[in-house]
């Protein structure tokens, strides 16, 4: 593996030290596909938690089967309720009963890819408000916030909506940005408008560049790709024959995980499935960092 290095500037001790600590307890996020049950016992230690994303075009089940094995095998999960795959109330009960049973106790709430409901949910608002009293059976439940724009949703229709949902949720986590001003100030604006709820930074795992370039495309991240034509030497390397990873990003946000009053809750790492190297990345940095802490 070929891994995009970059060396960290001198920062304050405690800065560093609120880095280590998002890094000790990252949430993985994975796609519900065949072989990631054994890529993730075989690399991921239990304490890590997982996200299970939503297929569009194969619905609920996959996510559903994955959650309920990998919680058999110890792990803390969090599988993903797309509300434009829930086909109505009934559906709705039935995944939170199926969830209860598997003592899964955290979910994360999102509208969902399709652009066609399979029911009478067409966004992540109404399906938590659909719950009602079901909220109450799990301990979190997380909601989407987009620093950027959304791939076919408006900037003013994605700010509505996370205000929308949030007295529903209890907490946001942030798509995937590659510019730390924009993340920084996203941030700001957030607290700003008065929510309160803690934020997970979403970021990139150790990825194939060429792999990350194309999603970040076909998703809509338009203005980091321009962020990145606009870096020198940045495209280039996303294009080459690599990995990138988050470690020069994440070092540029350092500070904001150490703000109070940022209330960053943690890192949310967009796997793509690349587990092995993902976790390599992540042991590396904690390991880094924590002896750049105690060298005097």
């Amino acid at each position: 593996m070929t891994v995009t290095e970059v060396r960290s500037p001198e920062r304050p001790t405690a800065v560093d030290a609120a880095l280590v600590a998002s890094l000790k307890r990252p949430r993985y996020e994975i796609f519900p596909l065949d072989e990631v049950e054994d890529e993730v016992a075989r690399h991921i230690p239990a304490e890590v938690k997982l996200t299970i994303t939503a297929s569009p075009s194969k619905g609920m089940e996959p996510t559903l089967k994955l959650a309920e094995r990998l919680r058999r095998r110890g792990y803390d999960v969090v599988p993903h309720l797309s509300a434009r795959l829930v086909r109505d109330r009934e559906h709705l009960e039935q995944v939170i009963e199926r969830l209860e049973a598997a003592d899964v106790r955290e979910v994360f709430v999102i509208a969902g890819d399709p652009r066609e409901a399979a029911g009478e949910f067409a966004g992540a608002a109404g399906l938590l408000s659909a719950m009602d009293e079901l909220r109450g059976r799990f301990a979190e439940i997380g909601i989407s916030g987009y620093p950027e724009s959304h791939h076919f949703i408006s900037d003013e229709a994605t700010i509505e909506a996370m205000f929308e949902k949030e007295p529903m949720a209890t907490y946001i986590v942030s798509q995937i940005c590659f510019d730390t001003d924009v993340i920084r100030t996203w941030i700001r604006r957030v607290r700003e408008r008065g929510t309160s709820l803690p934020i997970w930074i979403g970021v990139p795992g150790a990825v194939e560049t060429t792999k990350l370039l194309r999603t970040s495309l076909r998703i809509g991240l338009g203005q980091s790709v321009r962020f990145l034509r606009g870096q020198r030497g940045m495209l280039r390397r996303f294009l080459g024959p690599r990995t990138y990873t988050p470690t020069e990003l994440l070092i540029a946000l350092a500070p904001s995980f150490a703000e109070p009053a940022a209330k960053v809750g943690g890192i949310h790492v967009y796997t793509f499935n690349e587990l092995e190297n993902t976790e390599t990345w992540r042991r590396q940095l904690v390991d880094r960092l924590k002896n750049q802490e105690e060298t005097p």
